[in-house]
C-alpha cells in the first residue's frame, strides 16, 4: 500500500515512524513533512491546504491512502474534495468530512451538538458583535473564574481563562470589536469554568464502529511546575494513573457512546480519529472541553508508540468500516514525552539554528521526533519552529520514563534550547 501522511509536525513524523514499521506499507510519502520524517519517507513539498497539488501527488504516487494530520485542511474539506473528484474517489482518508471537521473549527457547532447528545459539558453561551451588549450584561452577571472562547480555530490561543469582570469585558470587546482573532473571534463562547485535572482520550471511529487508543495527558505551560503562558505543548505522558476502571467506564457510557451515536444520529460521515479533551472534576466526573478532529500533538508521540497493533491494518480498517474486528494491542509501560524548544517560544524565536548531537545518542527504549526541523543547503538539520524535537521514553512507570527522556535531550544541543524537566511531576 502506498500511503501519504499531510502534515510537518512531531504527530506526523510519529505517524511516519509507525506506519514504516509495517510490512503492508510499500511506499510512504509525506507532504511537507520534516527533517525526522526524511529518514521514513519521501518528502514532498506541498503545503497542506493545497488540495490541488495533494491531488497531482497523489495520483503521480498512485497513493491508496491519505492520513490527515493538522485540522486546516480537514476543516477546509480535504476528504469532500478527494471523495467528490472521480479521478481520486478510490483513495481512502483518514479524516471527517468538512461539515463534521466543524466539531473541531467551531466552538459553538461543538457546544450545540454536546447539548443536542446530552454529553456532559460547561454550561455556555455564544455571542456575536451584534449581541455584544448581552455579552457584556452576561459576564456582569457570571461568576469568575470564566472561559472565553473565540469561535474558529485561532492556532492554539483563542481560549482565555478570565479571572474577574474587567478582564473578561475588555478581552471580550477584544475578540469581537477588534478582531484579536480575527473571523475566528467573530463568534465568541463563554462558558463556565471547570476545575479538576485535564487529560485526553482517542477515539478511532469507521463511522459505525470504533476502537479506544491509549489515553494521554499533555503540558501547555512553558514553565515548570504549569507556570507561564500557553505552548502547542511541552510535552506528555500515556497512560494517566488517575484512568481506573471506574473512570474509564463513566468516559465510555456517558461521553464515547453518546458521540458515535450523535454523529450517526446527526447523520455526520467520520473515519478517522477524534481526541476529546476531558476534565475530570473532583467527584471523578468527566466532562468535556473540547472536540478536535485529529490526533493531538504532542500526545500522539506518546500513543503511537504505545500501540502495538500494525498501523497501516487499523488505517485500512478504518476506511473498510471493518473496526469491529481489531482489538487494539497496547504497550504496558509509561511513555513519556518532553518537547524541546527555541528560546522565546511561544513569543518570538529564531529559526536556522544548527542542531547537535543527533546522530550520536543510542538510548534503548528512546526515540526522538522531529516538529520543527529542515535541512539547510549543506544537508545539515537546523530548527524550523518553536517546538523543534520530541524526545520520548519507555519507563516501568512515569518517573523512569521522564528520566531517560530528559537524559536523552541532554545530549542534544542548538542555541537556546529549552526543555521542561518536570513533565509528568504530579505522577511521579
Amino acid at each position: 500500500m502506498n500511503i501519504l501522511i499531510i502534515g510537518s509536525g512531531g504527530r506526523e513524523h510519529a505517524f511516519a515512524w509507525k506506519l514504516k514499521q509495517s510490512p503492508l506499507c510499500n511506499n510512504l510519502y509525506i507532504a511537507p513533512g520534516n527533517a525526522g520524517t526524511a529518514s521514513c519517507g519521501t518528502n514532498l513539498q506541498i503545503a497542506v491546504a493545497d488540495f490541488e497539488a495533494i491531488k497531482t501527488a497523489a495520483l503521480q504516487h498512485h497513493i491508496d491512502l491519505i492520513l490527515v494530520g493538522p485540522e486546516e485542511p480537514l476543516v477546509k474539506g480535504i476528504t469532500d474534495f478527494f471523495e467528490n473528484d472521480p479521478t481520486t474517489a478510490h483513495i481512502h482518508v483518514i479524516g471527517p468530512h468538512k461539515e463534521t471537521a466543524q466539531l473541531e473549527g467551531s466552538k459553538a457547532y461543538a457546544k450545540s451538538f454536546m447539548n443536542r447528545h446530552q454529553i456532559p459539558t460547561a454550561a455556555y453561551k455564544e455571542f456575536t458583535a451584534d449581541d455584544f451588549d448581552a455579552g457584556v450584561t452576561y459576564l456582569q452577571q457570571h461568576q469568575y473564574p470564566v472561559v472565553l472562547k473565540a469561535d474558529g480555530l485561532a492556532a492554539g490561543k483563542g481560549v482565555l481563562i478570565c479571572n474577574n469582570m474587567m478582564e473578561a469585558r475588555s478581552e471580550f470587546e477584544l475578540m469581537l470589536m477588534r478582531s484579536k482573532f480575527g473571523e475566528a473571534g467573530k463568534k465568541v463562547v463563554i462558558e463556565d469554568f471547570l476545575e479538576g485535572i485535564e487529560m485526553s482520550v482517542f477515539v478511532l471511529t469507521d463511522g459505525k464502529n470504533y476502537v479506544i487508543l491509549p489515553e494521554a495527558k499533555d503540558y501547555k505551560r512553558i514553565g515548570e511546575g504549569d507556570t507561564g503562558l500557553n505552548t502547542g505543548g511541552m510535552g506528555a505522558v500515556s497512560p494517566v494513573p488517575i484512568l481506573t476502571e471506574q473512570l474509564q467506564q463513566k468516559i465510555t457510557e456517558r461521553i464515547i457512546k453518546p458521540t458515535i451515536n450523535g454523529l450517526q444520529k446527526d447523520g455526520l460521515k467520520y473515519k478517522g480519529f477524534i481526541f476529546i479533551g476531558l476534565m475530570i472534576d473532583r467527584n471523578n466526573d468527566p466532562h468535556v472541553i473540547e472536540y478536535n478532529c485529529r490526533m493531538g500533538d504532542p500526545e500522539t508521540e506518546v500513543v503511537i508508540p504505545r500501540l502495538q497493533n500494525d498501523f497501516v491494518s487499523l488505517l485500512t480498517a478504518t476506511a473498510t468500516q471493518t473496526l469491529h474486528n481489531i482489538t487494539i494491542e497496547t504497550d504496558a509501560r509509561a511513555a513519556v514525552g518532553m518537547v524541546a524548544v527555541s528560546g522565546g517560544y511561544p513569543g518570538d524565536y529564531n529559526k536556522g539554528l544548527t542542531i547537535n548531537g543527533l546522530q550520536q545518542y543510542n538510548i534503548p527504549e528512546s526515540v526522538l521526533f522531529h516538529s520543527g526541523t529542515t535541512f539547510n543547503q549543506h544537508n545539515q538539520i537546523i530548527t524550523n519552529g518553536g517546538r523543534v524535537l520530541v524526545a520520548v521514553s519507555f519507563g516501568d512507570n512515569i518517573k523512569e520514563a521522564a528520566e531517560q527522556s530528559e537524559y536523552l535531550l541532554q545530549q542534544i544541543h542548538f542555541d537556546d534550547m529549552y526543555f521542561r524537566t518536570d513533565i509528568g511531576y504530579e505522577f511521579k
